[in-house]
């Protein structure tokens, strides 16, 4: 029987003074309420879990490909039509990569700005829980 925990009411009773417990209730409820608010947030904009990292680097990728290949495809048409001094191949595929640059830049700055927006919207929620539960903590000791 020793790997058997004793039963509740085997327990001896602690006293805590109430100071100590009701510091240890708000910070309780400080916790649940920052939960909460987390979960309520997730719900309302759909989970971001690894398939979503993936597709960031994916469109992130494309975005730089894209450009890249369409300028080489185009530089090569053109250095088989008017050749020339210039290689127009690499100069089209130097600003596609620089366009496409521009572009996944674009892309993780728009995504930084929504996680700033999603992160203030917790932190207000989590602020408006806090109060709620302080304004409940004092009608049940008044």
């Amino acid at each position: 029987m020793s790997g058997v925990p004793p039963a509740a009411w085997d327990l001896p009773e602690q006293t805590l003074k109430e100071s100590e417990l009701s510091g240890q209730d708000d910070a309780f409820r400080r916790k649940v309420s920052s939960k909460q608010a987390r979960k309520m947030v997730r719900r309302r904009e759909g989970e971001d879990g690894i398939w979503f990292s993936l597709s960031m680097y994916g469109i992130i990728g494309w975005s730089v490909a894209v450009p890249t290949m369409l300028g080489v495809l185009f530089g090569y048409w053109i250095d088989r039509a008017w050749p020339g001094r210039i290689s127009w191949t690499l100069t089209l595929m130097v600003i596609g990569v620089c366009l496409g640059c521009l572009n996944a830049w674009y892309w993780v700055q728009r995504q930084r700005r929504s996680i700033e927006e999603r992160e203030r919207q917790l932190k207000e929620q989590q602020r408006a829980l806090e109060e709620e539960a302080d304004r409940q903590s004092r009608k049940g000791k008044g």
